[in-house]
């Protein structure tokens, strides 16, 4: 399996995910069943959050803390979305959505892990620049 690829297309997902998540908070709250300016203000966060994992991932496809970055955030979005499952109005949606993020973590560990393994290293290998 390629990872890097995989780690480019996860990123390109990313910041699919997040510009709809900055673009139509409110749309996107009350599909889940939530109203209100907190809904809004969080979901427009957590797609900032998004955007910049994404990017990350496309200027480092083959870094896994590139990729760990977004299982982690996949972990604050199974947090959130398990709390608003509890408010919720429309809770086959938040469901579907715990579903869907659950994925997401599954593919995101598996590509970090991946990465980890090709690169037997967690962080990116830094240029040293000779002393003068």
């Amino acid at each position: 399996m390629d990872y890097k690829k995989l780690g480019f297309g996860l990123g390109l997902f990313s910041i699919g995910l997040g510009f709809v998540e900055v673009a139509a908070p409110g749309r996107l709250a009350r599909w889940l069943g939530i109203e209100g300016k907190t809904a809004q203000t969080v979901t427009r966060l957590f797609g900032g959050r998004e955007l910049l994992a994404g990017a990350m991932l496309l200027r480092g496809p083959a870094v896994s803390t590139n990729g760990w970055n977004r299982v982690f955030g996949d972990m604050m979005d199974l947090a959130a979305l398990g709390l608003v499952f509890s408010r919720s109005s429309r809770k086959p949606a938040v469901a579907g959505a715990l579903a869907f993020v659950g994925g997401a973590t599954l593919l995101d560990t598996v590509t970090a892990r991946g990465l980890d393994h090709e690169t037997a290293r967690t962080f990116a290998r830094s240029e040293r620049v000779p002393a003068l």
